[in-house]
Formats: C-alpha cells, structure tokens, sequence
C-alpha cells in the first residue's frame, strides 16, 4: 500500500492491483479498500475522523478515536517529559509502583514452558531483585508495614482512599521515626483506624482490632500516639457516617437511609448524642427508620452488624425518636 498526502490534512489511499487472487478474495478486498457504492477510491480525512469515497462522497467510517497522545513534542526530551505510559503511583507499594516484577510464571514470552536451567536462573534473579528492591531497613519496614495495611484494607473491605490514605500516615510517621519501640502491625493498624476517620468512612475499634495481629489495647495507645506526633486533628465522628455501611448490609432501600439520616440530625440538634457511642446513634437510628418504614429489620441482626449490644439499641431508638418529634411522623 503506497500514501500520499493532500491538502486540509487529507490522505489518499491507493493500493497496487493483485491478478493473482480468487474472486472471494478480491471482493473482501473490495468491500474493506474501495467504496461499497461505487467501487470509487478511499480517502481518509484525518481533520474531521472520518473515511469517505472521493468519487461518490459517501462516508465509510466517522467518529474514529485516535489513540495517540494528545499532545506534540519535537524532539525526544518533551516526548520522555510529556509521556504518561503505566500504571498510576500508590502509596500502597513501598516503591509507589514504580519498579517491575519478574513474573512467577516459568514461562517465555509464548507461553511456552522454561528448560530446567532456565528456570534455576529465573529463580536466582527473583530473589536478587527481591533484595534490591529493598536496600536498607527503612524500606523493609516500610514494604512489611503496607503489606499488613493491604491484608487489613482487603479484609475489612475498605475502599481504596482508605488503603492510601493509611499508607501515607504509615509514611510520615516513618520519616519522623514514631516506629522506634513500637511494633509494626500496631503502628499500621492504628494507621488504618485514623485513615478510615480522616476519610470519613470510619471503622470502630473493635472492627480493625478483629482484623489485626495485636490486641485492641496497643492499638489504642497506637492511634494516640500516631495522633499527636502528627497532630492529626480528628473530629467527632459523625454518627451518620456509619448509616450507609450498616444500611447496605441489612439490604434497606434508601428511604430507610434517608429516614435515619433525619433522625440522626434532630438526635444531634436535641444533644442526644453527646456522651453516647456515635456507632450506637447510628444502630438505633437506623432500627427507628426501619419501624417507620415497616422494614422488617431486628435487634439482634442490627446489633451483630453494628458489634454494639441489643440494649444499646433498645435504650437509644426511643430516645430518638421522642428527639426527632415532627420528624418521625414525616
């Protein structure tokens, strides 16, 4: 296929003749190079991203995506500074994602099996990329740290900010040296408990505790700590904050959501909250919505879901409600 080009950013297209093709083949080869209405010659206007007949006008193709980049660079230093090619940085790697690994698989580039000798030498320069990956005991820490986060995030079913978030405070507490005499699944799982309050997507206490390799108590003493040397500055957590999480787990559509919501905010108005578990709020909010919404939610499902007691749930929907008034009868 020879090209030339024209003017207002027009190719023309043209292809040599083959005699030597069967008729089934000449008339693929028609359909694809030549206009289906005329048989008439193929142009493609790179201008308006479309392919059209010269002879008849027809247009063959329009809207075609150009998967270039959208930029222009003129010589090789713009084209490597403008170049966005892989995959995006996390915090959640301890180099950010920025090295390469050597695949487990023992496989060429065909999918074909490695030779055994092949395969001791791959074995070899897994492990020495291993090492070099980590030079010193800060990255080791640091790799083992948001290697713990990671398993912590997934089995909580955090979202991914959560997972960034934490890593970064993993971070910073590392660069001031906060992890000197303290482990560090308790530093990485107090991490996860300020991160998912930064985020606004709390998790109690007792929810990160189940998940982690040390005991609720160093994770309290964990979080102080972390919390004052970065003079993180935490704000009551919202008893609302919980709703949506608890709600999606009992299957409750978003009436019920929004009702609880309500009643969260007349509870704050009237200062029911204060002094109260904000998790407990929430529970017993959401057990009131549902009555009012004749959703047939219980106590004791509530209570699992929410890890408070059935009494905290029982002692705090009145309370609500009688709060909420006018609310309520919404």
């Amino acid at each position: 296929m020879t090209e030339s080009f024209m003017t207002s950013g027009v190719r023309e297209e043209t292809y040599p003749e083959e005699h030597d093709e069967t008729g089934e083949e000449k008339q693929n080869e028609r359909s694809v190079e030549t206009c289906p209405e005329c048989s008439g010659r193929v142009v493609h206007n790179e201008t308006q991203a479309e392919t059209h007949c010269q002879d008849c006008g027809r247009v063959i193709e329009s809207d075609q995506i150009d998967y270039g980049p959208e930029w222009r660079a003129f010589d090789s230093r713009e084209k490597n500074d403008k170049s966005r090619v892989g995959a995006p940085q996390t915090q959640q790697l301890h180099d950010r994602g920025l090295s390469t690994v050597i695949d487990w698989r023992d496989e060429d580039a065909h999918g074909r099996s490695l030779s055994s000798r092949q395969r001791k030498k791959m074995r070899r320069l897994r492990k020495w990329d291993e090492r070099f990956r980590t030079k010193n005991d800060r990255e080791r820490n640091l790799k083992q740290a948001l290697g713990e986060i990671s398993r912590m995030v997934s089995a909580l079913g955090c979202p991914d900010p959560i997972g960034e978030t934490t890593s970064m405070l993993y971070r910073q507490a590392l660069e001031k040296d906060l992890i000197r005499g303290r482990s560090i699944e308790g530093m990485a799982t107090a991490a996860l408990y300020a991160g998912s309050r930064l985020e606004n997507a709390p998790r109690t206490l007792d929810e990160v505790a189940t998940v982690s390799r040390v005991d609720k108590l160093e994770i309290e003493r964990a979080y102080r700590y972390l919390a004052g040397e970065l003079e993180l500055e935490m704000a009551p957590t919202d008893p609302e904050a919980y709703v949506a999480r608890f709600a999606s787990e009992l299957g409750c559509p978003d009436e019920t959501e929004r009702r609880s919501r309500d009643l969260i905010q007349a509870a704050v108005e009237a200062g029911v909250h204060s002094g109260r578990n904000p998790v407990g709020i929430a529970a017993a909010a959401l057990y009131a919505a549902a009555k009012l919404t004749n959703q047939d939610v219980t106590q004791p499902e509530l209570a699992e879901i929410a890890d408070v007691s059935e009494v905290t749930i029982r002692n705090r929907y009145p309370e609500i409600l009688e709060a909420a008034g006018g609310v309520a009868d919404r």
